[in-house]
């Protein structure tokens, strides 16, 4: 298939993944932003029995009524608890125990006064005020009901999630297999960062722009590096990755020049889907399946590959991971510049958005990388249009920002 409309080619590409349904157990701490398997349930009570909220004494209530300074109420004092330790007896009538934060209240108590409120000598508590029962008292279950659904299924988890978790003693959770990518570029002329530059060469910036990205989205990437254009050599090594990740992602080699390896790598490892997209720039980007490893070949021009990247594969990505809080989200906005060049295909065009409002670069360049930063957003201007005078109104693509 050529000339693909690009939600035509979206839709294709979603029919031949899954989404990942594979679990496994994990410590607490390695959970961090991944997806529940199943529904956590509290089962017990949290905190798990009647404690302090401070240090001082604990005793019954009725014991201090109709009592003042002019007559305060004596109690005798019997022992000491701390937190983690367990008084495990009743405190008798006229009784009190020094408890401090945290420290569970033993039946027979049910109040705890501030330890600077009131005076003790030796075994002898002198409280000299009233005070109601349940005062200073903190609830079993006051934080987590027995039976309270801590977290749900399909919830991506935070740093909240964490420490609930932890607060009930699950030391490992169950969750959905991480989504697996490998990402490559093609071409002979590129090189690795740090590298002394030669003429000819440029550096790879495609790999660490798209590489960085994935990890924006929340995901690890396997980075395989520089491809050669060899179509059976970089066939091999993408080859290897059969059925070992869900996403085999490429830049370049998708055109028609003598070094656009990927039509032949495509061929050998697997089944075209389609090639071409209608759309500038990036039209050129190539799907291919290898047993069940989806492969995207998009095209070498940074800024070509990064917005392929965003309306291509970020859709596929948010379909088999279930996280669909990544996925471009449109709306419209009034543009603050014109955009001179007149568009006879469809066009996606960079764009700075901010309340209601898009502010466009200088440069549009398709090899252009630098007006990237800073981008969040695309304008998509309909094929057939003519040139966009200031305030015109357009459809613009939001991109997902890490928070």
């Amino acid at each position: 298939m050529q000339d693909l409309a690009l939600e035509k080619a979206v839709d294709l590409l979603r029919t031949h993944c899954q989404r990942v349904t594979a679990v496994e157990e994990v410590p607490l701490l390695s959970a961090l932003g991944r997806i529940l398997a199943e529904d956590y349930v509290a089962e017990f009570a949290n905190p798990p029995f009647d404690r302090s909220p401070l240090d001082g004494y604990t005793f019954a209530a009725e014991g201090t009524a109709g009592h003042s300074a002019d007559n305060p109420a004596s109690f005798r004092i019997i022992g000491e608890e701390c937190a983690g330790d367990y008084f495990a007896r009743a405190v008798p009538e006229g009784c009190a125990l020094r408890i401090m934060t945290g420290g569970a209240i033993p039946q027979g108590c049910n109040c705890v006064v501030r330890q600077e409120d009131v005076t003790a000598d030796g075994e002898k508590l002198v409280v000299p005020f009233s005070i109601e029962p349940y005062t200073n008292f903190c609830y079993a279950g006051e934080d987590i009901q027995k039976g309270t659904k801590l977290a749900k299924k399909g919830a991506k988890l935070t740093a909240a999630h964490i420490g609930v978790l932890a607060s009930m003693g699950y030391a490992t959770v169950k969750v959905l297999r991480n989504l697996r990518i490998a990402i490559a570029s093609t071409g002979d002329e590129l090189l690795q960062p740090g590298q002394p530059l030669s003429p000819g060469k440029i550096y790879n910036s495609n790999l660490y722009l798209l590489a960085a990205r994935l990890q924006e989205l929340g995901f690890t990437p396997e980075v395989v590096g520089i491809l050669p254009d060899d179509v059976a050599e970089a066939a091999k090594v993408i080859a290897g990755f059969r059925d070992k990740v869900d996403v085999f992602l490429t830049t370049g080699g998708v055109s028609v020049g003598k070094k656009d390896i990927m039509h032949g790598v495509a061929a050998k490892v697997g089944q075209r889907l389609f090639w071409r997209v209608s759309m500038k720039p990036g039209g050129p980007a190539l799907a291919y399946t290898m047993g069940e490893t989806l492969g995207l070949a998009l095209s070498g021009n940074p800024f070509a590959s990064y917005a392929t990247f965003e309306l291509i594969a970020v859709p596929v990505l948010a379909q088999i991971s279930g996280n669909d809080k990544i996925l471009p989200q449109r709306t419209q906005a009034v543009l603050t510049d014109a955009f001179p060049k007149e568009s006879k295909g469809r066009r996606f065009i960079r764009a700075y958005y901010e309340n209601g409002r898009v502010r466009l670069p200088e440069q549009h360049a398709s090899g252009s990388l630098f007006s990237v930063v800073g981008c969040n957003a695309f304008v998509d201007i309909p094929a057939g249009t003519g040139k966009l005078a200031k305030e015109t109104e357009v459809d613009i693509v939001r991109l997902y920002k890490v928070k």
